[in-house]
């Protein structure tokens, strides 16, 4: 009916949904990067952190589609990225509320110490310090992301630029608001590390299938 393909529609939640989980999982560990800093340093190390992030998915995204597009090992090891990634973020789901609250703090400037930073337990830090932390969390979260986006949206090439288009926007615009959203509404970040077992574990039998006769599953 219109003319819309149906796995184009699916492929194109997918990459929404996770879209917004992993820009308020990367926006939650900026924050807690960025705690120990007092505020005039925790906005400019958030801001770089920000940035840094953006430019990393559009770098990561010229390269990472177009080794996936050759199949065969490298979707396999795509797949078992992803599988870490899910890793990641269970344990990332099971952190304390604490260090989920501070985290929220750091973004939003509130519930400051007497020297400017956030109340809580995260340690002191430079400048130099926070940002150097946050680029290397980075520098995983982006690759992280690509990844997911592109095996969710599969063959979909409009599905793909929506998704990377749409990844940089929310993390330059909205990030802090949907790491909010996520901390009150749990069970989104929840069905989003689904989603993503879902893409690895498809990646990887397609890959696997380069290689070994399998049969072909209509759910993946």
């Amino acid at each position: 009916m219109f003319g819309i393909d149906p796995s184009f529609l699916s492929s194109l939640a997918q990459v929404i949904m996770i879209d917004l989980v992993l820009a308020g999982d990367n926006a939650v560990v900026i924050g807690l990067a960025a705690a120990g800093l007092p505020s005039d340093l925790r906005r400019r190390a958030i801001l770089i952190g920000i940035i840094a992030a953006t430019v990393m998915r559009i770098g990561f995204a010229l390269v990472t589609t177009q080794l996936l597009s050759l199949g065969g090992g490298l979707l396999i090891a795509g797949g078992l990225l992803l599988l870490w990634v899910c890793w990641k973020m269970y344990r990332e789901l099971t952190v304390t509320e604490a260090e989920e609250i501070e985290a929220t703090e750091a973004l939003t400037d509130s519930d400051l110490n007497a020297d400017g930073t956030v109340s809580g337990k995260a340690p002191r830090k430079t400048l130099r310090q926070a940002v150097i932390q946050i680029i290397i969390a980075d520098v995983s979260m982006s690759l992280d992301n690509v990844l997911a986006v592109a095996g969710a949206a599969q063959h979909h090439v409009e599905a793909l630029i929506f998704g990377l288009a749409l990844s940089v926007v929310l993390m330059g615009v909205a990030a802090t608001y949907i790491a909010r959203l996520l901390h009150r509404f749990r069970w989104i970040a929840w069905v989003g590390l689904v989603l993503i077992l879902y893409v690895a574990i498809r990646m990887f039998y397609e890959g696997a299938a380069d290689f070994i006769d399998l049969p072909h599953l209509p759910f993946l």
